[in-house]
């Protein structure tokens, strides 16, 4: 049974008198909402075609000002030291002052899809106060056939109002800026912000609730497959080249942020692309250039030339978060059913800056789902910059995930670390379990080897795992600055210094271009 959704203008809207003062526009294309934009003074258009708009203070995501509703259904199940909690009586009044704000508006109103998956689609209705907004979270959900609107009945609604401001002693938030989640009622309010994100984003943190329990992880990754459907995923934080690697002209692209994998393989929750723009070029990346020269695309605080009315992709002006959203097809390569065979290869991005792991490297199973677990990463300035190097990252926002993880993969967990700890494991040039002294550190067999001989002295628990591994984090980040440069050069030398560890890591690399091919 669905819920009521309660900005429904056919459903229960009547009783909050909703539909009496409001106009709602539901689903509009492209080009009558380039003419509301455009009239409304919301955008322009660039050479080329596509809209430009500008979100003004909010220029990037605002985590600070996420709250999820605390109930009875949430209360066991959410990772509440990385969650706000609202309480149910101030999401109550939120949403009744902003049903009063929006009763002096137009509206426009998109009924889309997210997970590509049959099985675990979720409808969404998305409201929203601009008409720009409409476009681009139209170019960024699945758009379900004209044939299945006329009894579109959503589980999730999302009314975004730029223009509302948040009391926080009377809403319970942080801020004028709120982003509200009720998981029960199925609602998500955004208001106080123009970042068009916020909206991919409440999708996907209610997809991170849903579909754990159902046996499918969500993933912060992109995806793409070549002709036999040989799935290969990219994980890394924003910046770190996830749409860059997927958009391969000779593999087809299957997502660039956001997917499940469940039974039945990898599907991507979206139906568009929310590239960053800063610094494109169309000889470095021209598949993404080319649809910034599109009508249809959306460029989020891109500087225009004002008389050419050219994208000036070199500009930071604005934000150095400049966007591109545009639908996966206007990518000549990608996926039509947005789903994947199991991957064969996992590729992890990461800027990192402590030398935690060599620039490529290779991970078994064990070690792989070891750093999914704890969740490693190097957060530093200028990440696109930087080298693509390593990371499975569980993203501040997977409010559920962690539940979920711990759900469905203890058992493999507590085996693949016992297998993991038996193992070599170098962090920082440090041997954290010992090995064979005068092995290669790169020489794996030798080093399992070595290893496996002293399994059963080297048995930790997964809690002692972690304090060991953060320990060694947190050292290395203490004595960074202060070590010297020769210390550093030593550093490089265990891990790359050898002759047979240099044909190690060029045949590894070459391994890493073919399957980025």
């Amino acid at each position: 049974m669905h819920r009521v959704d309660p900005f429904d203008p056919g459903i229960a809207v009547a009783l909050s008198g909703f539909e009496k003062k409001t106009k709602v526009f539901r689903n509009f294309e492209a080009p009558r909402l380039y003419e509301e934009a455009i009239r409304r003074g919301e955008a322009e258009i660039a050479d080329g075609g596509a809209l430009v708009a500008a979100t003004g203070a909010h220029t990037g995501r605002s985590p600070h000002d996420k709250f999820i509703v605390r109930d009875d259904l949430t209360r066991a199940s959410i990772w509440w030291e990385n969650s706000q909690a609202m309480t149910p009586e101030h999401f109550d009044c939120l949403h009744a002052d902003m049903i009063a704000h929006a009763r002096a508006m137009d509206l426009f109103a998109q009924d889309l899809h997210g997970a590509a998956e049959p099985r675990r689609r979720l409808k969404v209705r998305v409201y929203t106060e601009y008409a720009w907004h409409s476009l681009f979270i139209r170019n960024l959900l699945i758009r379900p056939p004209k044939s299945e609107l006329a009894g579109f009945v959503p589980d999730l609604a999302i009314p975004d109002l730029p223009s509302f401001r948040a009391d926080p002693k009377r809403h319970g938030c942080r801020s004028q800026t709120v982003i509200a989640i009720d998981f029960s009622r199925g609602i998500v309010l955004i208001g106080g912000t123009s970042y068009a994100g916020e909206i991919k984003k409440a999708v996907f943190g209610y997809l991170n609730f849903l579909l754990p329990p159902k046996g499918v992880l969500p993933m912060h990754c992109s995806a793409n497959a070549d002709g036999e459907n040989d799935t290969a995923l990219f994980f890394g934080l924003s910046g770190t080249g996830k749409t860059t690697l997927s958009a391969d002209a000779s593999r087809s692209l299957i997502g660039d942020d956001e997917h499940g994998w469940g039974a039945e393989g990898v599907f991507n929750f979206e139906g568009g692309c929310y590239a960053k723009a800063i610094k494109l070029s169309r000889e470095t990346e021209p598949q993404i250039f080319a649809t910034s020269e599109r009508f249809g695309t959306v460029l989020e605080n891109v500087v225009l030339d004002p008389s050419t009315r050219r994208q000036n992709f070199e500009d930071d002006s604005r934000t150095e978060n400049t966007r591109i959203a545009y639908p996966l097809d206007f990518i000549a390569n990608a996926s039509a059913s947005g789903r994947g065979s199991h991957p064969r290869n996992i590729l992890m991005l990461t800027c990192d800056a402590f030398g935690v792991l060599p620039p490529i490297s290779k991970l078994d199973p064990a070690q792989a789902m070891y750093h999914f677990l704890s969740g490693y990463t190097a957060k530093v300035a200028g990440a696109r910059a930087a080298s693509h190097i390593l990371d499975l990252l569980r993203g501040a926002f997977h409010a559920a995930a962690p539940f979920g993880i711990r759900q469905s993969s203890a058992r493999a967990y507590r085996g693949a670390s016992r297998r993991l700890l038996a193992r070599q494991h170098r962090m920082d040039g440090r041997t954290i379990w010992r090995g064979p002294t005068n092995a290669d550190p790169c020489d794996a067999p030798a080093v399992a080897r070595g290893a496996e001989r002293r399994a059963g002295q080297n048995e930790l628990s997964g809690r002692s795992l972690f304090r060991r591994v953060r320990a060694a984090i947190r050292s290395r980040r203490r004595n960074h600055n202060s070590r010297s440069g020769r210390d550093m050069d030593v550093q490089g030398r265990l891990c790359f210094g050898g002759s047979s560890t240099r044909r190690y890591v060029s045949r590894e690399l070459r391994e890493v271009r073919t399957v980025c091919r």
